[in-house]
């Protein structure tokens, strides 16, 4: 048995022994049925937060009021210093899997602002718990001890025909938290199941709500779906589902643009798109999956028809001020930002990359995170023209030059040019960056060199 399972199974077994009910409940108890190894593992009992407490040493008390505590394995591996009462201070708790949610069974009452309930009212009856949840599929629990599952809602009969439905009246699971809407394209999705009708209506009917969802909450949902294996799946969901151009009306308006037949022989910008999505591998780096989302977001706003063929004239300019637009909407961390935009403003310059200088290649090659521009390109031809010229050119040249030589000890510095007798100033720029540039393309080699080099083209 996994530490993780084995520390949930442990937890159980002493509320038990307490007198109280525990089961596993929720999303590790569907992974379970599914033969998958779960992520993390979540417990649900009648015990109060108190009486949770009280059993266990240490405790995180994340969301006591809605009854909610964490039980990590041990207090040696938290590293958190308990606090007079034992309880860690929350905001130090992080989840990982060796932490285990324990949560008390019970009803909300009211979601007035969409996420949180305005009233928690703790119960004995796990059929009640089971009632507040999201999905069938995530609704059942199960005794460890015995393998036992309790089932109130239909959630294995789902698992076996591979429908997502909401627990009870859709509109009401989804008006409870909005982002239930999105997480239920995602799982369909990860799990390539569909909707049920009833459930799709509802999400349909509520889409526009969605904006009561934090950017932050958002943009993990969409980050889960971009790596989770499926990410084409998840956005046609999200185009059938009306919360595409509600999330991202940026990628919903690349739908019916075409494209040069020439170079684009699949269809229009949102249909190339899809089929690079598709080939996301799973677990990808975000930075990778939300830059292959996001490479031609500017083809829709500069399209035209030229008498020649459609041609799309600063796609990547203006694509790059989008790109930076949403990343600012949804909260994207600034290291994240650049590495994104980095990917969207260079992937159309493998196109130039077998009539690049030496010193123009090599600077290319070692942009931060080259990999990723390397695949972005594969994946992007492999959904157009299917042409792997430049990418094999440029992985030859990637593994041939060596790492010196790409990224040589600069031959001179700026401290070098004053000892020389030349003014600090703008100039400098231009001058370092030629020496370089002479160097990259091997006619350069020493600091003497370099000097001389300097005073024949800069003379004081």
């Amino acid at each position: 048995m996994p530490d993780a399972k084995k520390h949930a199974a442990e937890i159980v077994r002493s509320l038990r022994d307490h007198g109280h009910q525990a089961y596993f409940a929720g999303g590790c108890v569907r992974d379970l049925l599914l033969s998958r190894e779960p992520a993390d593992y979540d417990v649900a009992t009648d015990a109060t937060p108190q009486q949770v407490m009280q059993i266990f040493p240490q405790t995180f008390a994340v969301g006591e009021q809605f009854g909610v505590v964490l039980v990590p394995e041990s207090n040696g591996a938290t590293g958190v210093p308990s606090t007079s009462s034992g309880q860690a201070p929350a905001r130090q708790a992080e989840r990982s899997a060796a932490t285990v949610e324990v949560a008390t069974f019970r009803s909300d009452v009211g979601y007035s602002d969409g996420r949180h309930p305005d009233e928690v009212r703790f119960t004995k009856d796990p059929r009640e718990d089971v009632q507040r949840r999201d999905f069938t599929i995530n609704g059942m629990m199960l005794d460890p001890a015995t393998n036992e599952i309790l089932d109130f809602v239909g959630g294995r009969a789902d698992l076996k025909a591979g429908i997502i439905r909401a627990i009870g009246d859709p509109e009401r699971r989804f008006a409870e938290d909005k982002l239930r809407m999105l997480r239920a394209v995602r799982f369909a999705a990860r799990f390539d199941y569909q909707i049920d009708p009833a459930t799709l209506a509802a999400i349909q009917k509520l889409a526009p709500q969605i904006h009561q969802v934090s950017c932050e909450r958002v943009r993990e949902e969409l980050t889960k779906m971009l790596t989770e294996g499926r990410a084409s799946r998840a956005f046609a969901l999200l185009d059938t589902s009306g919360l595409l151009p509600e999330v991202l009306p940026e990628i919903a308006a690349m739908k019916g643009v075409e494209q040069s037949p020439e170079y684009h022989p699949e269809g229009d910008v949102f249909v190339h798109t899809l089929l690079l999505l598709e080939k996301l591998p799973p677990n990808c780096s975000k930075t990778l999956a939300w830059g292959a989302l996001l490479h031609d977001v500017g083809k829709p706003p500069t399209f035209r028809v030229a008498p020649d063929r459609i041609r799309f004239d600063g796609h990547v300019e203006v694509g790059v001020k989008m790109a930076a637009e949403i990343c600012h909407r949804l909260r994207f961390s600034n290291d994240e930002t650049v590495q994104i935009l980095a990917l969207v403003v260079n992937h159309m310059r493998f196109a130039d990359v077998l009539r690049m200088k030496q010193s123009t290649l090599k600077r290319f090659l070692r942009l931060p995170a080259f990999d990723e521009h390397l695949e972005l390109h594969r994946l992007d031809c492999l959904s157009s023209h299917g042409q792997l010229d430049a990418y094999d050119y440029s992985r030859e040249q990637l593994h041939s030059i060596p790492p010196e030589a790409i990224r040589p000890t600069p031959l001179i510095t700026g401290r070098v040019l004053i000892e020389a007798g030349y003014d600090p100033g703008p100039r400098f720029k231009e001058v370092l960056a030629a020496v370089e540039d002479a160097q990259l393309e091997g006619r350069l080699a020493s600091r003497e060199a370099a000097m001389e080099y300097v005073r024949r083209e800069f003379p004081l």
